[in-house]
């Protein structure tokens, strides 16, 4: 009786064609991977970094048809003067003023209340976004 061999010995002829392909695939994989953790980390780094002015609406308090108080925390550092800007609308959700407030104070937190002038009543107010004084919109 003889045994009927059903491959090549292990070992002698290298690796298969798909031991070949499977490697090159979990190479590419990882390299690309690696790539993209890459990418995401210095996207994210950017925006972090990139963020030297912000600020947050604490609370707004409608005082006429043509003004409301705001109260704004904004952070920055303190060699920086930061500018924000508001919007506020109406129940229409049409706008109905926006204005830009300066912050110059030498400190990193800022909590101030500032009057937004508007064209009727409004009901709702908006930071729009802040940035370094001098900076692009």
């Amino acid at each position: 009786m003889s045994a009927v061999r059903e491959g090549l010995p292990e070992g002698r002829y290298g690796r298969s064609a798909d031991e070949r392909a499977d490697r090159k695939l979990k190479i590419v994989g990882s390299v690309l991977g690696i790539g993209l953790l890459g990418v995401v980390g210095w996207i994210g780094w950017d925006y972090v970094a990139g963020q030297s002015v912000s600020a947050e609406v604490i609370k707004f308090k409608v005082v006429s048809d043509t003004a409301v108080d705001v109260h704004l925390e904004v952070r920055k550092e303190a060699s920086v003067t930061g500018v924000c800007t508001l919007s506020s609308q109406d129940k229409e959700h049409g706008e109905v003023g926006r204005a830009d407030f300066t912050f110059a104070q030498d400190s990193k937190r800022v909590d101030e209340v500032v009057t937004l002038k508007t064209t009727s009543r409004a009901t709702m107010i908006e930071l729009i976004g802040c940035r370094p004084a001098g900076s692009a919109n």
